[in-house]
């Protein structure tokens, strides 16, 4: 079985190649490519990442290169986690926003949309050289903002799934709460990418019992510490938001917290220098602790189960994944891209059945929606109109004001990405 990880040489990669190596009956690898442009990185994240698979037994092969066509050619999936403009641009998109009293993030709002506009022709233009050298490949989208850039790959029809590590969070921490195992917890989860929420927390599988209540009243400060949100709001609401519900629940907050310290992605850069200098080590042959500060935790094992199951090699039934909707939220157009439980296997994705939700959480969901269509339209068309259109239509800006001058800021910090500006 081959693999290819399009943005290979990412100071992430270590942790995806410990999940491979340490899951390697679930998914047996003969071959993995790791493709990245930048050779210096790709260098020395790949002697590490050939380092664990040796310490860990595995035989596989691990490539390294900067020819996108040659490292997906006869690859039986290919995982994509690239970031446009890397680490800098990532920190305009947490700063500029916050000028104009929004929030500043790379995956919502305006800095999402600015990720969405860089990223969508890129991921369009790889997805298209794999389908010319191997069109019967998977495609399995860990690239920020999953939702859109899963719906643009769909749209255009290549054979692809979104994923995130939330719900595999959710899952592990609640495991840990209940004392159970983590296959033991089947998540009623629910909505968009980065706006979702647990609905039901089911043991044993999608008809088990709901435990959410009791996890609620047994460790519901836990949780709410985890989320950044008052306990009061958890019990109110009787679900659990995902923590990207914060920029909505507590936009404000959040704006006066970001503007009193260095952002994500300055503090991330930092990590990342010491990361490679780390792995420039030869006796360095496992990942390193300071790894798990650099986000997207149980990301491997969300990989590696995924991949499993797409690619008939076991793996789980049931996986929170962002696919096409097909009527599964009958409040959203059917070529929405949503983000639920579904049935995986070998012949594609299937979600299942959702019991009907809450108007407050369905509203939010439509909203963001209907961004994700004009945001899309944006990143496939280009034009200042079309990027306004977005802007005004995320709940998180939604004034003309805010929205004509963020519209201005994002085009005067990407124009080196967006061809039509």
């Amino acid at each position: 079985m081959k693999l290819a990880v399009v943005g290979g040489g990412s100071t992430y990669t270590p942790e995806l190649i410990d999940g491979f190596a340490r899951l390697r009956d679930t998914l047996p690898i003969s071959e993995l490519v790791l493709i990245d442009p930048a050779a210096d990185r790709l260098e020395l994240v790949g002697g590490l990442a050939r380092r664990i698979f040796a310490r860990q037994g595995h035989d596989g092969k691990i490539v390294t290169t900067s020819d996108l066509d040659a490292g997906v050619a006869d690859a039986d999936a290919v995982l994509l986690q690239l970031r446009v403009g890397g680490q800098a641009a990532r920190n305009q998109d947490e700063t500029w926003p916050l000028e104009c009293g929004c929030v500043g993030q790379e995956t919502t709002g305006a800095g999402g949309l600015a990720k969405a506009l860089r990223t969508v022709p890129v991921v369009l233009d790889i997805a298209e050289r794999v389908r010319r050298t191997n069109p019967n490949a998977w495609i399995i989208d860990f690239t920020n903002p999953v939702g859109i850039v899963t719906r643009a790959l769909l749209q255009a029809g290549h054979k692809a799934v979104g994923l995130c590590n939330v719900a595999i969070g959710f899952q592990r921490k609640f495991a840990g709460l209940l004392e159970v195992t983590p296959a033991d917890i089947h998540l009623n989860h629910v909505g968009l990418n980065h706006l979702t929420w647990e609905t039901g927390v089911r043991l044993g599988g999608p008809e088990g019992e709901d435990v959410l209540p009791k996890l609620l009243a047994g460790h519901g400060d836990a949780i709410a510490d985890d989320l950044h949100l008052p306990r009061a709001v958890l019990d109110r609401l009787g679900v659990v938001p995902s923590y990207y519900l914060r920029y909505f629940y507590a936009h404000d907050e959040v704006v006066r917290e970001l503007k009193t310290k260095p952002s994500r992605a300055a503090e991330v850069a930092e990590m990342e220098k010491q990361l490679l200098e780390m792995y420039g080590d030869p006796a360095l042959d496992e990942k390193p602790e300071l790894l798990a500060s650099r986000g997207g935790a149980f990301y491997s094992e969300a990989a590696v189960d995924l991949a499993a199951s797409l690619l008939g090699a076991g793996g789980s039934p049931y996986q929170v994944v962002n696919t096409v909707n097909k009527g599964t939220l009958s409040f959203l157009p059917d070529d929405a891209v949503i983000e639920v439980q579904a049935a995986v296997g070998p012949q594609g994705v299937t979600p299942l059945p959702v019991p009907e939700v809450d108007p407050l959480y369905a509203g939010l969901i439509a909203q963001v929606t209907a961004y994700e269509d004009l945001a899309l339209e944006a990143a496939l068309r280009g034009g200042r109109g079309r990027v306004f259109k977005a802007m005004l239509s995320h709940p998180l800006i939604g004034q003309y004001e805010y929205a004509e001058a963020l519209t201005d800021k994002l085009i005067a910090h990407n124009q080196e990405h967006l061809a039509w500006a």
